[in-house]
């Protein structure tokens, strides 16, 4: 059990409404007034150290770690230089928005509307990305559903591990600045290059400056409330604080407790600087073990303050909001982070690494009950069996932890990627179920791919069925379709078309990160940054690894193809033109062929008539992405990694020939279309493992729901451990459970109140249940619950 402490702060955690913080803003905004003219990297550094010298101090009640983002401690912040036009169109309804709502006072809308955004008018990347789009990919790629890139110009990029082994607790950000100094005397600034080296190095000294500046003022705060605090035992948790800041993130940790506040302190760092998607803590049981075990044999630490001190990381990880529009709080639904926290595994050198630290993180996962960070657990075929167990005893718990990964599959995905055999097995998660390292530089969530979308306007003439906007190449009628082979020529043609201007979206994106908003601060993380000299936004990274494209309806497409090569092609049933008035129908007054369509073969079942076809798509999809470069000629990835995107994609798609009405969600990841699994969970992972997942470097997910009877006992955990192996022996990579019951889904539905501790699966993450909209809600009770493994 948690101790007092941590479950008064856990409360507050759960019943707190997130507000959001003007006060980095502003920081931020004048600072920029007085740098113009100077250098994009240097302006963000100074703009970073004037924050971190000027952001206001808080340590909340009975805290451990310490650092804050705002006043509030459940806080979003605003980052105007991406965007601030949503937040303007937005705020004065921030409270009562279906998904992701915030508070907002009207004192603070009255004041960014007067002191900042004006500064702010025509100098945002989201105005200058959407002044460069071409108009015909700005008509389907913007806020439509059909592709989607929102959260990469109006949000930061993010999607980065900080490397805590060779850089932070190697050096600290005293040695980075030691070793920027020494660059900067090396160079020839008569040298063009050079002097833009020089600009990048400046950039760091200020980030560096400004985060030891933060710490050490959090230092004289604790100081301070000690001298205050009548209670001698939390006065001298408050010195310890101080001793802890003081050192860290300065200087290299010298204990477990310095190297959890480092940790921390690169957290906000990060936040502050662009309020990032994905700013993953990595492989926390392989960095952290050593403090751990050097602290426990030298007598400074038992386990039980180890443990509470990781719950408080927990909780931290928590607290901060990302603030975000409505249409991308759409597709990732539930204030999620992404901060992705991986453990188990094997080593560098390819040895076992799971340790004490490993089994304190999935406890802290199980018993606070947060929803970051999102633990990911790397399983291999000879994993320890205490390791299997606790994975599987996690699962049962009912909080949709851990995602389960196959080392194996993950490590080839890198080795498919570029990267060299040593950092491939070294791979920990990032966002939701993508294969990253934290010597990498990448965009793992570039454009979300509406596939539902191609096959429409194929069937369609390139038309919408819900709006009737021409949106799609122009395309033959679909009662002159005389064959399945012309049906899917022209699914494909669409379908290619869709990812060309995904491409358009992404490259223009990564120009505008590099020119409009450098990353001085979370380069300053990187290793090989660093030693070129370079942004990440310029491909400073030692591996530039190509933005990822993810595919959202993999099993609604292939199980229409499937329906319509079955009854068109095949039995006969009815023709292509009756098909496509009832799509137009959506299904009304052509129920019986709906019926038909909905008990045609269904991927998701270990039915290769389905199955062969969604294989058939996700090969042309790596296929035509693989083909094309980013700015840094690097090639596009794929991927089938679903986030909430599947509930925003399906509301803009009409019927289609499964027997899905329309609006009705989408399918994600690699998972069947909801309800349509109807043979064992064992079934369904056949069929994703079908697929050839290595080559999806971007990641791919598999969600299923598990009856809780099924694996309440030791006996149907360890059941549910062999089904999981065989699964990976069969070439996947990931899969991960709900196993909360309808009945309690339902009731949380009926009396929230009674439930805000309740964590869900929703796709690539985890959330309270009762944080989500009540579409996606029920998108997660239509999910078949197996009751049979």
């Amino acid at each position: 059990m948690v101790t007092a402490r941590i479950e008064k702060i856990r409360q507050n955690y759960v019943n707190a409404k997130p507000q959001i913080s003007c006060e980095r803003a502003a920081l931020w905004t004048e600072s920029y007034k007085k740098s113009e003219g100077k250098p994009a990297c240097i302006r963000s550094a100074q703009a970073f150290y004037d924050c971190c010298t000027n952001l206001g101090v808080h340590i909340f009640e009975g805290e451990l770690i310490v650092g804050a983002i705002g006043e509030y401690r459940k806080c979003g912040i605003l980052t105007p230089e991406f965007s601030w036009q949503w937040v303007d169109r937005e705020m004065d309804h921030f409270a009562t928005r279906p998904q992701d709502p915030y508070i907002m006072t009207d004192e603070q809308r009255r004041f960014v509307r007067e002191k900042i955004f004006p500064y702010w008018k025509g100098k945002s990347l989201e105005e200058a990305f959407l002044a460069r789009l071409p108009a015909e990919t700005r008509h389907i790629g913007v806020d439509t559903g059909i592709i989607d890139s929102d959260s990469k110009w109006r949000q930061a990029v993010g999607e980065v591990t900080p490397d805590y082994q060779d850089v932070l607790f190697k050096k600290g950000f005293g040695g980075i600045i030691r070793e920027a100094e020494q660059h900067i005397a090396a160079l020839d600034i008569t040298n063009p290059e050079d002097e833009e080296k020089r600009d990048f190095y400046e950039s760091v000294l200020l980030t560096s400056r400004g985060i030891i500046r933060y710490a050490n003022r959090y230092a004289d705060e604790a100081e301070k409330l000690s001298a205050l605090e009548t209670d001698p035992t939390r006065a001298a948790e408050l010195l310890r604080i101080a001793v802890n800041c003081r050192h860290v993130p300065e200087q290299p940790p010298r204990t477990f407790y310095e190297a959890m506040q480092f940790l921390w302190f690169v957290q906000v760092g990060g936040i502050l600087s662009e309020n990032p998607l994905s700013l993953n803590p990595g492989r926390f049981d392989q960095y952290m073990d050593p403090y751990y075990e050097q602290d426990v044999r030298a007598g400074i630490l038992t386990p039980d303050f180890a443990q509470e001190l990781v719950d408080a990381l927990w909780l931290k990880y928590s607290e901060w909001v990302w603030t975000i529009s409505a249409n991308t709080a759409d597709y990732f639904a539930g204030y999620n982070q992404f901060q992705n926290l991986t453990v188990g595994g094997k080593t560098r050198s390819g040895q076992d690494g799971t340790n004490p630290v490993t089994f304190m993180a999935m406890k802290a996962t199980e018993e606070c009950k947060t929803h970051q960070p999102g633990l990911s657990v790397r399983v291999q075929a000879d994993c320890p069996r205490e390791f299997m167990d606790a994975v599987t005893h996690l699962v049962s718990t009912g909080t949709g932890f851990p995602a389960i990964h196959s080392d194996s599959v993950g490590y080839q995905m890198l080795l498919n990627a570029g990267y060299a055999p040593e950092d491939a097995r070294d791979w920990n998660n990032c966002g939701c179920v993508v294969p990253h390292n934290r010597k990498t530089g990448e965009w793992t969530a570039a454009v979300n791919m509406n596939f539902g979308s191609a096959l429409e306007y194929a069937l369609n003439q390139g038309v919408s069925l819900m709006t009737g906007k021409r949106m799609g190449l122009d395309e033959k009628p679909a009662a002159e379709m005389t064959s399945f082979d012309e049906v899917k020529t022209a699914f494909y043609r669409q379908f290619d078309n869709l990812c060309r201007h995904s491409i358009i979206l992404t490259v223009e994106a990564q120009r505008l990160h590099r020119e409009m908003v450098p990353r001085p601060f979370l380069s300053s993380c990187i290793e090989h940054c660093l030693e070129s000299g370079k942004d990440l936004s310029h491909g400073g990274a030692q591996y530039n690894i190509g933005p990822v494209i993810t595919g959202i309806g993999l099993a609604v497409v292939a199980n229409s193809l499937a329906a319509v090569k079955k009854l068109v092609f095949e039995d006969k049933v009815c023709d292509m033109a009756t098909l496509a008035k009832a799509l137009q129908a959506d299904w009304q007054g052509y129920e019986e062929l709906q019926k038909a369509a909905k008990t045609a073969p269904k991927y998701g079942n270990d039915d290769d008539y389905a199955d062969d076809i969604a294989r058939e798509i996700a090969n042309h999809f790596y296929k035509e992405i693989h083909q094309y470069k980013d700015i840094f000629g690097s090639p596009f990835l794929t991927a089938f990694m679903g986030i909430s995107n599947y509930i925003p994609m399906g509301r803009v798609l009409g019927a289609t020939p499964d027997g899905r009405r329309a609006g009705e969600p989408s399918s994600e990841g690699v998972s069947p279309y909801v309800g349509t699994d109807t043979s064992t969970p064992l079934a369904a992972m056949r069929s994703s493992a079908k697929l050839n997942q290595e080559i999806h470097s971007g990641g791919t997910l598999l969600n299923l729901r598990l009856g809780h009877d099924l694996i309440a006992t030791k006996r149907g955990q360890a059941n549910l451990g062999a089904m999981i192996q065989t699964l990976f022996a069969l070439g996947a990579f990931h899969v991960q459970f709900n196993c909360v019951s309808s009945e309690v889904l339902r009731a949380a539905q009926k009396t929230p109140e009674n439930y805000k501790d309740l964590l869900v699966r929703v796709a690539g993450y985890s959330t309270q249940f009762v944080n989500l909209s009540r579409s996606m809600q029920d998108a997660i009770i239509a999910r078949t619950e197996h009751t049979e493994l």
